[in-house]
């Protein structure tokens, strides 16, 4: 039997994800940094989003049986990672404060934490519905 997500686990993880985004962009609005810098980290942190949704319905899909290309599956966590990795180099050659570095890279962790949980509930929500039709089908 599919069982939906609790209401508290599915609102925790949107506050997570709307936390670290707006976390992530008022940082970006308040930095002093020039504007493509600002532009770098947004899109290293919108990348990182849909990598990790990309990564949990890929994973997901492989376990419910769906069919999933190799390589949209390979290309979903060389993205993550790669985002990861494009964080990490941007904030080690950037001239912040390391609490201003250490914020970003939370900020940006708890994004992707909280992106991958509603997606996750998002999927258990859909599949408990499913299970719910076709029981009262029968």
């Amino acid at each position: 039997m599919k069982q939906k997500p609790s209401m508290a686990f599915i609102a925790a993880s949107w506050v997570a994800v709307l936390a670290g985004i707006l976390g992530f962009v008022i940082g970006l609005w308040n930095a002093t940094m020039q504007l493509n810098e600002k532009g770098y980290y947004f899109t290293v942190l919108m990348y990182g989003l849909f990598s990790a949704v990309s990564v949990q319905k890929c994973v997901r899909d492989k376990i419910e049986g769906i069919p999933v290309t190799d390589i949209y599956y390979g290309l979903s966590w060389v993205s993550m990672l790669l985002t990861i990795l494009l964080l990490t180099v941007g904030l080690w050659n950037a001239t912040l404060a390391p609490s201003e570095k250490g914020f970003y890279a939370f900020a940006f962790l708890l994004s992707v934490f909280g992106a991958i949980t509603v997606q996750k509930n998002t999927r258990d929500t859909q599949a408990a519905k499913a299970a719910d039709v076709s029981r009262e089908t029968l």
